[in-house]
């Protein structure tokens, strides 16, 4: 109920402003000034309400001074312009302050005298200036005309509280409003066509432009038909008026006469007086038709072509031959139209009969076409200016209806859904309340989709965390077998104990250090670091095959063993293979392969299984490489004690460039505190394990 209160309020403020320009505009004329100043609502309705307002109290008000003059109502368009052009420098700022409005008014001035001007010329016609020099003359009066009313808007503006200014722009937010950057950004957005705002605009302005053409060409043609009609009735009833005037029985006396007979002039004197009468009437004159041309009986002067002598001969022109027949039998012909020695007419001839039923004359009255044309061009022009300003305001009205009612509601459900967000619980649920904030309610399809949009997309969220919690559980399932899969191998080797644990523990940290440092950045992702992480303790999973009297020898192993040892790498790529072709390729797997396989391979192409150098060796292979050293020289084996830190350390330093990638040994070393650390971490789990399974 507020909301319709507030447009009815709305709409009362602009018919006062219209109330304003027609205010003004009778105090200038009470003053005798030559100005209309009719414009200062116009601007109050552009400047503060947008363009719909602003042409809406232009059109009005002409539509309300049409009451006392209706010449008013064919400059609608006029005022329509003035508002657009107001409304177009107000959106870029030009009316924030005074001397920048200044600047408008030149071009408020240019449609208000230019293109009136040019409207008057063509509903009038010519006045006493030629056509330029009234352009001038009207273009320098309207510029004083604009300039008052752009102090008067100022005026009437300074009284108005900031609070109801604000309230003045004409909205119909049928959501929660969109800022005018977010307006910009979504109407600036790429489409693969045209946008739908522009479609209706394209599909208004055809339609409307074709009931334009086919309403202005009927009602042109319809008028141009009347106008002949009744120039033609004007024309027959002058030429039957000076039918009557003549006294048949004395045409062929005045012939013979002199023609200064009293009869003559007082008939002569009527003739003027006949075709004074009639404003269309250009020609008034009295022909009797012979073989040998017309015989003038009377031919009336104007200003501009003094009549042809009583009694001259004026042969037929060239139009008049097919006629000839008819007048020279003395037959009623219908009115013809000639461009010929007098110019460009519309003739209507009726014959004279004597009191002997002869014909001796016939009655002429010539109208000129060219002040048909320039009623024709007056009424196409007034057509033309009412329907082009009542053309812009449903224009501009469908566009401000279909952007509430439907472009941004679109746009705004548009922009919430490719915003969305799916990289964490927080942004998910953040996307959804931000979708469910738009509270779109245009009561139509619109709102429908809507609805059921911010339903889906609800769903599909709570479907997403029910898929995420499931990955999850899978995931540490995953990570839970991998590690149980482990165990059986450390169960069956009583020397290696937590190294597993512990190896995965020095790799996770080399891959840290490789991303501080900004090293291998090429294929060192979150992705890699999270798969090479959890298929760290598959890298020794081929020993599960080695036989536990070579796994568990107490002493050195031989050659023969060794080589029965060196094949757990090439066993665990099978174990791993075999894997894949169950579950399929994923990242995981394809570095546990590579860690089972090269684990043992050497920088300088010295280790096992395949003797690989360099950066032959995939990067997860040469990074366990370190850590399995590592760990390996500081645990306890059942054939030798563990190292210390700094023999340890020192050992994979010597190892750089030879049997370790340098750039991740080097690091490694470099980093020796937070190796230390951690190897510290790893002591007290192995020490809170044992103590867990003595108790």
């Amino acid at each position: 109920m507020g909301y319709k209160c507030r447009k009815a309020r709305l709409f009362l403020i602009y018919l006062v402003f219209v109330l304003i320009n027609m205010a003004v505009n009778r105090l200038v004329k009470a003053a005798g000034l030559p100005l209309y100043v009719d414009n200062i609502g116009t601007l109050l309705g552009a400047v503060l309400g947008g363009y719909l307002p602003g042409i809406f109290v232009g059109y009005v008000t002409n539509i309300f001074n049409a009451t006392a003059d209706i010449s008013n109502l064919y400059y609608a368009g006029i005022s329509v312009l003035i508002a657009l052009t107001a409304t177009f420098f107000a959106k870029r700022g030009f009316f924030d302050k005074f001397w920048k409005s200044l600047i408008t008014i030149p071009f408020l001035a240019f449609f208000g005298g230019v293109a009136g001007s040019v409207l008057t010329y063509f509903i009038y016609g010519a006045g006493e200036l030629t056509f330029w020099q009234q352009i001038l003359a009207d273009y320098r009066l309207d510029l004083i005309d604009k300039a008052i009313t752009v102090v008067g808007f100022y005026a009437v503006k300074s009284l108005l509280p900031d609070r109801f200014i604000a309230m003045l722009n004409l909205t119909d937010w049928k959501q929660k409003p969109m800022s005018n950057d977010e307006i910009r950004e979504s109407r600036g957005a790429s489409k693969r066509g045209f946008s739908l705002r522009r479609k209706i605009t394209l599909l208004i302005c055809v339609i409307m432009l074709f009931v334009a053409v086919v309403t202005t060409a009927i009602s042109y043609l319809l008028y141009k038909n009347f106008s002949m009609q009744q120039h033609t009735a004007i024309g027959r009833s002058i030429a039957t008026t000076v039918a009557i005037t003549i006294d048949p029985d004395r045409v062929d006396d005045y012939l013979l006469e002199d023609g200064t007979s009293e009869d003559y002039k007082k008939t002569e004197r009527d003739l003027y007086r006949i075709r004074d009468s009639a404003d269309n009437i250009e020609y008034i004159y009295v022909y009797q038709i012979r073989e040998d041309g017309c015989h003038v009986v009377f031919d009336l002067d104007t200003e501009e072509v003094k009549g042809n002598p009583k009694g001259t001969i004026i042969p037929f022109d060239e139009s008049f031959k097919s006629l000839l027949p008819k007048l020279l039998a003395g037959e009623p012909i219908d009115p013809i139209i000639t461009d010929d020695t007098y110019g460009w007419l519309l003739t209507d001839y009726e014959p004279i009969y004597d009191s002997n039923g002869k014909c001796v004359c016939y009655a002429c009255a010539d109208i000129n076409m060219e002040d048909i044309r320039s009623g024709c061009i007056s009424f196409l022009a007034r057509i033309v200016s009412l329907f082009a300003g009542f053309f812009i305001l449903i224009l501009v009205f469908v566009l401000w209806f279909s952007d509430y009612h439907l472009i941004y509601p679109i746009d705004a459900m548009t922009f919430a859904s490719g915003e969305f967000a799916y990289n964490s619980e927080s942004d998910l649920e953040l996307s959804v309340k931000r979708l469910s904030s738009l509270k779109i309610s245009t009561e139509d399809e619109i709102e429908n989709l809507y609805s059921v949009l911010v339903k889906t997309i609800s769903d599909t969220v709570g479907y997403l965390e029910d898929v995420k919690q499931k990955g999850e559980q899978i995931e540490n399932m995953q990570n839970g077998l991998i590690y149980i899969l482990a165990d059986l191998v450390e169960s069956r080797d009583k020397c290696t104990g937590d190294h597993v644990r512990n190896t995965a523990a020095y790799v996770k940290l080399i891959l840290d250090l490789l991303q501080e440092n900004g090293l291998y950045a090429d294929e060192i992702d979150e992705e890699f670091v999270k798969d090479v992480y959890n298929s760290a303790p598959l890298h020794d999973v081929g020993k599960i095959k080695v036989p536990d009297a070579i796994l568990n020898k107490p002493g050195k192993l031989d050659d023969d063993e060794f080589a029965e040892m060196k094949k757990h790498t090439t066993a665990g790529k099978e174990i791993i293979e075999s894997a894949m072709e169950l579950v399929g390729e994923s990242g995981y797997l394809s570095e546990a392969l590579d860690l089972a396989t090269y684990h043992h391979e050497k920088w300088n192409g010295t280790g096992y299984p395949m003797g690989l150098k360099g950066e032959e060796i995939p990067l997860c292979a040469r990074i366990m490489a370190v850590s399995d050293v590592f760990d390996a020289l500081m645990s306890k084996r059942s054939y030798k004690k563990p190292f210390t830190f700094e023999q340890a350390m020192n050992i994979i330093k010597e190892g750089s460039g030879s049997h370790f990638d340098p750039v991740i040994a080097d690091l490694f070393v470099e980093n020796s505190d937070r190796v230390k650390a951690l190897l510290e971490e790893n002591e007290r789990a192995a020490e809170q394990k044992n103590d867990s399974e003595r108790s």
